[in-house]
């Protein structure tokens, strides 16, 4: 999930993101250099990890996939 956050900064800063990273890519530029000071670094290796793990990954879809037939069978 995305948040929108409204920052002030210096007009020079500014100038010099649109400049350098683009008037569109600001926000990835800036999240990027906040997320290791920000983010469990181990929590999101765990989450890299386990999504690099193919068996694991088809086990969830295929199990995600058993879920929806399950609700299509409920009545309304």
């Amino acid at each position: 999930m995305k948040k929108k956050l409204t920052i002030t900064i210096d007009d020079e800063v500014y100038d010099g993101l649109y400049r350098h990273v683009g008037r569109r890519r600001i926000s990835r530029f800036l999240e990027a250099l906040a997320r290791p000071h920000v983010v469990d670094a181990e929590l999101e290796a765990g989450y890299r990890a386990m999504a690099a793990d193919e068996v694991r990954e088809t086990e969830a879809e295929e199990w995600s996939e058993g879920l929806l037939g399950d609700v299509a069978d409920e009545p309304r």
